[in-house]
């Protein structure tokens, strides 16, 4: 009991496991839809991007999660306008912005003599400095991505099998696609305080590509998914601070584990 308890003698460990639980399920439940869409190269090509948001927000003076979402945000919506205007593949249209957004926060970071900010945090994150106020802001944003999946859930699930179908029954595809761009964004933003730029699309594939492994029906998956993602980040904190190891990487190494272990029992299974 002991070994339950005793991180949660610390404050700053009590806050980290409420941000490894919203993270955990928030990403996982997203990422449902992400698997399902084939989208798994965009948490890590806006994750990136906002690096740029985090540099503009640092010169003039913003929150660098402000920052960050703002240009999330941008980018996703760039990524839905440039796929369905300019018809290119979404991989590459995820490629061609990402990387370009990521130059620009390089390029000004450069031109910047006074920027001294350790990025190591953002890179690959650090949830134990999670404080009130990043709580607060992660609850916000979280009940926002909730609150529009509930209320988008049934044009997000028939967009999400068959787009064509869904616009001949009435259902406004792209619309849904934007608002589906925008909310990931958010998710994303919600993680990196947590996993960091570098380990946020695992969190956001890994648990939802491991539910698949064990059912093909939606509802499952996304509560599976969830269950998973939740376990992971909990579990994964946990590890972490018997174990003297990285939070975010952790998380991450247990996730694929359990990737993994689904896939070996769904192939015992056939």
């Amino acid at each position: 009991m002991d070994a339950l308890t005793a991180p949660f003698t610390f404050e700053f460990m009590q806050r980290a496991f409420v941000a490894a639980l919203i993270v955990g399920a928030l990403c996982s439940t997203m990422g449902t839809y992400v698997v399902l869409r084939k989208l798994s190269f965009i948490g890590d090509g806006i994750a990136h991007a906002s690096f740029a948001g985090i540099v503009i927000a640092y010169l003039r003076g913003f929150n660098y999660a402000f920052g960050a979402a703002v240009v999330a945000v941008i980018t996703a919506l760039g990524i839905g306008f440039v796929h369905r205007r300019g018809k290119i593949s979404l991989d590459t249209t995820i490629g061609v912005l990402f990387t370009g957004a990521f130059a620009v926060g390089i390029f000004l970071m450069s031109r910047s003599q006074r920027y001294s900010v350790d990025l190591e945090g953002f890179l690959f994150g650090n949830i134990l400095g999670v404080s009130r106020d990043d709580l607060v802001v992660v609850c916000v944003l979280a009940a926002i991505v909730v609150l529009c999946v509930a209320v988008l859930y049934r044009p997000l699930l028939y967009t999400s099998f068959d787009p064509v179908v869904a616009q001949a029954s009435g259902i406004n595809a792209a619309f849904v696609d934007y608002v589906l761009l925008v909310l990931l964004a958010l998710t994303i933003i919600i993680s990196l305080q947590s996993v960091g730029i570098v380990l946020v699309a695992a969190l956001l594939v890994t648990p939802a590509a491991a539910a698949a492994q064990l059912t093909r029906r939606f509802v499952p998956m996304l509560v599976l998914s969830g269950v998973i993602g939740t376990f992971c980040s909990v579990g994964g904190l946990y590890l972490s601070y018997y174990l003297s190891s990285a939070s975010g990487a952790t998380i991450v190494i247990l996730a694929t584990l359990i990737f993994f272990a689904a896939l070996a029992f769904r192939r015992r299974s056939a």
